[in-house]
């Protein structure tokens, strides 16, 4: 049997569950899909999720229902890690969500998953979750499923999820719950908070020389460019042969296309390593921000610094890739011999910049979270 965490329900107490998931926008025309996403999500939360909890006397509360004036970004972290229950769509994998539920899987605090067939995450396949359909028959299931995982969990406990055994030492084998005095008993090869740090600090640091090596193959591609405008210049202004000219493009082509697939492998490598790492880099960085500046340590600045400079380096590397990239469009005309190391440039430029986003969503929460040190 796994390892239970501890009922959260007391006599006389009125538990809090904060819901997360997309939201959409409320005032969105009719119509749209912003606006369809938030009629959708908020007849979820009233028609399946709510009235289950209150069954139970739980208080059920979305982001956009939160009272009190304020930092909404602060509200959420601190409804995520201080609530007693969690529930979560996690339907689409939406970003936001994401983020929030890996903060909140590092708490340890029961979580209960949902989410509509079809649209769960693989990064996520493995935790149990609710599933509906988006129909009456579907929701009323969903609203069933959702209280008889409540009345289990109330009355026996919630099972706790990996990343808080790995960060706690519980063991998801046969047996009783770890306690203080079985503490000699972990595993000495689980890894702790520092161990998670590293692991992370090590995927950043594979992707800053990820970085750094694009850096250099585009600037080998740019001499070899230079170099062959120099040669056409001179062909053209000695009024060559087209043939004349056209070797010489087969020349250019011929040495920018090892570069080129360099260029766009190293890319794939760069991006490949996203998905692995953006939801741990989220909840590391609300794990920063949920302990004091004060109590900080030295790890955590570092680790704060190191998405801030990986963040300068994607944003240098992809100017001049998106500059040269822009270029290469404007080759693929001039002959058939430019169009796969363009092929090859077009497709690293297009790697990196769909990477770029999130990049750059950690070194902003990275500086404000410096900031507040200073």
């Amino acid at each position: 049997m796994t390892a239970m965490l501890p009922r959260v329900q007391e006599p006389n107490q009125s538990l809090t569950c904060f819901v997360i998931g997309p939201i959409g926008d409320s005032y969105a025309t009719n119509g749209t899909a912003e606006r369809e996403a938030y009629e959708h999500h908020l007849r979820i939360f009233e028609q399946v999720i709510a009235p289950a909890c209150q069954k139970y006397g739980v208080v059920a509360e979305r982001s956009d229902c939160i009272p009190h004036a304020g930092d909404i970004n602060e509200q959420i972290c601190r409804h995520v890690i201080q609530s007693d229950l969690v529930i979560a769509d996690v339907s689409g994998g939406n970003p936001n969500v994401m983020y929030e539920l890996g903060l909140r899987h590092i708490t340890g605090k029961p979580t209960v998953h949902i989410g509509e067939h079809g649209q769960l995450p693989f990064d996520i396949a493995s935790i149990r979750t609710i599933r509906y359909h988006a129909s009456r028959s579907g929701l009323a299931d969903a609203r069933r499923d959702i209280e008889n995982a409540l009345e289990v969990g109330l009355r026996d406990g919630f099972e706790p999820l990996t990343p808080a055994r790995v960060l706690r030492g519980i063991e998801a084998v046969d047996g009783a719950p770890s306690s203080s005095e079985d503490c000699g008993k972990e595993d000495e090869d689980s890894p702790g908070l520092l161990d998670e740090f590293a692991a992370i600090e090590d995927g950043l640091g594979e992707m800053t020389a990820d970085m750094e090596a694009i850096s250099k193959t585009i600037e080998t591609i740019g001499a070899l460019t230079e170099q062959s405008n120099t040669e056409l210049v001179g062909l053209t202004q000695a009024n060559a042969p087209a043939s004349t000219r056209l070797a010489a493009v087969a020349r250019y082509a011929q040495s920018i296309s090892v570069p080129a697939e360099e260029l766009n492998s190293t890319a794939q490598a760069f991006a490949g390593k996203m998905s692995p790492l953006d939801s741990g880099v989220r909840a590391a960085l609300g794990l920063v921000e949920a302990t004091p500046p004060g109590e900080r340590d030295e790890e955590a600045a570092e680790f704060l610094v190191q998405l801030i400079d990986l963040a300068a380096s994607a944003e240098e590397s992809m100017a001049h890739l998106s500059g040269f990239g822009t270029a290469a469009d404007g080759l693929v005309g001039v002959s058939r011999y430019l169009r796969r190391p363009v092929r090859n440039i077009t497709a690293a430029v297009k790697q990196v910049a769909s990477v770029m986003t999130c990049v750059e969503d950690w070194a902003t929460k990275a500086r404000a979270l410096t900031l507040t040190t200073e």
